[in-house]
Order: C-alpha cells, then structure tokens, then sequence
C-alpha cells in the first residue's frame, strides 16, 4: 500500500511524515516536491494523494472539482534583495517603499498578488529558485513567503517583511472523497493522538432493566454504602430478642 504526499518548497511536513510511519509501517508513504502551480493537477490525476500546498493560490492553476482544505498558518511576505540595496536600511517595507523597485515575477507563482508593486520586468523566471539567482546579479527585488527567502538564502542576499501587500496560507488540500489513508494523515496533523478515536467503533451494548440494578448494587456494596446480607440478618436476630 502506497500514499503519496506532494508538497511545495518551503513546507516542512517531516514531523507529520515520521509520525504516520511509525503508526503505520505497512504503508509506504511517497513525498512528492511540487509546484504550487502543479499541485491541482497532481491530484487530479491521482499521482499525489492528499498536498501540503499554499492557498488559495494552488487552486487558480486547475479546477479539481469537490475537494476539501485545511489552513494550517499564515506565511508572511518578504521582499529578497541584494545585501547592498538600499531598503535593507530599515526594519520593513510597505508597497511604497518598492514603488521604484524592478520586481520579478516568476511563473511558479508562489504568492499570487493582483496589483502588483514597483516595476515588473518583462522577463518571467520559471521558479523562484532562478528568480533569487536574478536578484543576486542585480537584476531586482522579488517577494517570496518568508519560508522561501530562507530555503534560497545567500550570503549577497537579504530580505525585509513587506506589510501591506497579500501573505500566503499554507494548507492541506485533498479531492473527495476522502480516503482512509488521507483521514489518517489530517488527523496527524490535527494532533490527533495514536490511541484516540475517530468515532468508527460501534456502541457498547445495551444492558437490561435487571443488568443495570445488579450491577449498581454490586457498586454500592462494594463502595459500602448499604449493608451486606449478613448484617440485615444479624440486626433482625437482635430486634426479635
């Protein structure tokens, strides 16, 4: 048995991975790096099972149809510069701040942005990873989520947080029905413990009028809140005297 788990650069899933391997070392588990871009369309063609991905970014690339999400947290925006420009001057940026600024804009889209900031060069790297190498030549700035900036981090390269300018929610993202495999991983990362139910295992029985008194008598002899048989004999012997 196979699951496979895509996940997008910057994401860090090995706590949950090394948990759902111990619960479940039957199943092979595939980690699959992916695209944000991509990420629709591994699952829809089933290549991937259940994706840590960034929303609601992932999905503006394909249209998978019934799906569920769940927001995990919020990533914030940076803006990746060369060590010597500038805007390193300060603590953070707002979008004024980039208003002079050539921003690239890679097609790997890991923060989608509709009105976009500074100067957009006409050249579109294919990832991040080869827009940061643009950044170091000099080329300009470009916005990443934080996580990224680190991955891609350089010794000639800084970054800022911008503030007013949109984040990215980092998320899982999975088709319907949900399968056995994908119920498990969720409740992983939910923080689930391995002995907690699910609410699958059936009701106890139900007991009897005359089950449910034997048993509540047997509590309270127990506990000694009433008498045994032995005692109500021996206090009717002393009334009869």
């Amino acid at each position: 048995m196979v699951f496979r788990l895509a996940f997008v650069p910057g994401t860090t899933p090995g706590k949950w991975v090394s948990i759902f391997e111990e619960r479940h070392p039957d199943v092979r588990l595939d980690l699959v790096p992916t695209a944000v871009a991509d990420t629709a369309a591994a699952l829809i063609d089933r290549s991937v099972d259940i994706a840590i991905t960034r929303l609601p970014d992932a999905l503006s690339h394909a249209d998978l149809g019934p799906h569920h999400t769940i927001a995990l947290y919020e990533e914030t925006t940076v803006a990746v510069m060369g060590k010597d420009n500038v805007l390193t001057a300060g603590d953070e940026l707002s979008r004024a701040d980039l208003a002079d600024e050539n921003v690239l804009w890679p097609l790997d889209e890991p923060l989608v942005v509709t009105e976009r900031p500074g100067n957009a060069v006409d050249h579109r790297p294919e990832t991040t990873a080869d827009a940061i190498e643009l950044v170091a030549s000099g080329m300009g700035v470009v916005l990443v989520p934080q996580s990224l900036a680190r991955l891609h981090h350089r010794r000639d390269l800084d970054y800022r947080p911008v503030t007013d300018v949109p984040t990215s929610t980092v998320g899982l993202l999975w088709p319907q029905p949900t399968s056995d495999l994908a119920a498990e991983f969720i409740g992983i990362v939910r923080g689930r413990k391995a002995t907690s139910s699910r609410g699958t295992s059936e009701p106890p029985p139900k007991r009897s009028a005359k089950e449910k008194a034997a048993a509540k008598r047997a509590s309270r002899e127990a506990a000694g809140t009433i008498p045994t048989r032995g005692k109500v004999k021996a206090r009717k012997t002393r009334r009869s005297r």
